[in-house]
């Protein structure tokens, strides 16, 4: 009979195939070339998934050379088919406004049990093995994993999801339109909150909010680098950069607003405000003694404070990351693309906030 059905798939006569297959399941139903073409017809009806998954069954028990070329055949045309998906549906998404306009796509974390399902998934999406997709997969905080036109993101972004990988997607020109207020010190704490602070434009001014109005704040530090000499190769004299310190960070976020205010402990004016300097305090004392106070007028909620690891994959992105203005001003011999890479940071936590709430 499996001759029978051989023969009804050359003929593409697939509705004899399918009688016959299902005569040969209830006769044979662990015979690998029963299954072979078990999943050949559920490729041609389009069950794509059920199809990929008897071929992988497949190449994992069956021991037959030409049983095992037939399956790789398999996979291979449902890859085929699913690239050639992808490419029209990205031609059909750059076609939408807005969709060329550049943007970043980030994974977020996967924990626990289904960590090893998704990385499976992502794998066949990527076309990998399930061990380097597992590691491209976070466990922890955000991972930034491409930079691109927002029609090809949103393809593949949407492609992670139906897998069941939690991944979002922004443009560059949203991240931009979020206003930044750096805050010189703050006035008052109530019955409003009031914060001296400068503009994008460096014009000064007050600004006074609620404190009901915080929704979320993100911590950060950042490396401050000096120039030291050292022995290099052959006990020559060279010039590296040291880290010396780290620049603390917090910004505070006003989604009805669509704005953040940003504190930096270098800059801020602690000879002014609600924590006036002390002739002994030094800087860090002052910082953390401005940290205690606000947390207590800081309502509870959401507080990003993985910079650190976003940060670890954002190196391969820094002609991108840097066309964001980091609206940062740290004391050093030379920029740092960090700078660039956590104002994006802060400001994708502020988007995905918005689109959530």
């Amino acid at each position: 009979m499996l001759d029978q059905v051989t023969a009804a798939f050359a003929r593409q006569d697939y509705e004899t195939a399918s009688q016959l297959l299902r005569e040969l399941v209830k006769q044979s139903p662990h015979d690998p070339w029963v299954k072979l073409y078990l999943a050949r017809l559920q490729e041609v009806n389009g069950k794509v998934k059920a199809a990929e998954e008897i071929y992988r069954q497949l190449l994992q028990s069956s021991t037959n050379s030409k049983l095992i070329s037939q399956a790789r055949q398999g996979l291979q045309r449902l890859a085929t088919l699913a690239k050639e998906r992808r490419q029209q549906a990205i031609a059909q998404a750059t076609a939408e406004p807005g969709s060329q306009a550049p943007g970043f796509l980030i994974l977020e974390a996967v924990t626990g049990e289904a960590r090893s399902e998704l990385a499976k998934r992502f794998a066949q999406l990527l076309n990998t093995d399930a061990y380097t997709a597992r590691g491209l997969l976070p466990s922890r905080g955000w991972r930034l994993y491409r930079a691109g036109l927002m029609g090809e993101l949103a393809v593949f972004g949407q492609e992670l999801r139906k897998a069941g990988i939690p991944a979002f997607w922004a443009a560059i020109a949203d991240l931009q339109s979020i206003q930044v207020f750096q805050v010189n010190y703050v006035q008052a704490l109530q019955p409003k909150a009031a914060v001296v602070c400068q503009n994008q434009a460096n014009q000064v001014g007050m600004l006074s909010f609620e404190w009901s109005e915080v929704q979320q704040r993100v911590e950060g530090l950042l490396p401050l680098f000096s120039q030291v000499v050292d022995l290099g190769y052959r006990d020559r004299l060279e010039w590296k950069e040291h880290i010396e310190d780290y620049a603390h960070i917090w910004d505070l976020h006003l989604p009805a607003r669509r704005c953040i205010l940003r504190l930096q402990d270098g800059k801020y004016d602690f000879r002014q405000g609600i924590t006036a300097q002390r002739e002994h305090d030094t800087v860090r004392q002052r910082w953390n003694e401005l940290v205690s106070v606000l947390n207590q007028s800081i309502p509870p909620g959401p507080v990003q404070a993985d910079f650190t690891i976003f940060s670890e994959s954002t190196s391969d992105f820094v002609t991108a990351i840097e066309r964001l203005p980091s609206h940062l001003f740290l004391s050093r011999s030379s920029d740092c693309y960090l700078d660039s890479a956590f104002h994006l940071y802060s400001c994708l936590s502020l988007l995905k906030l918005s689109s959530s709430a």
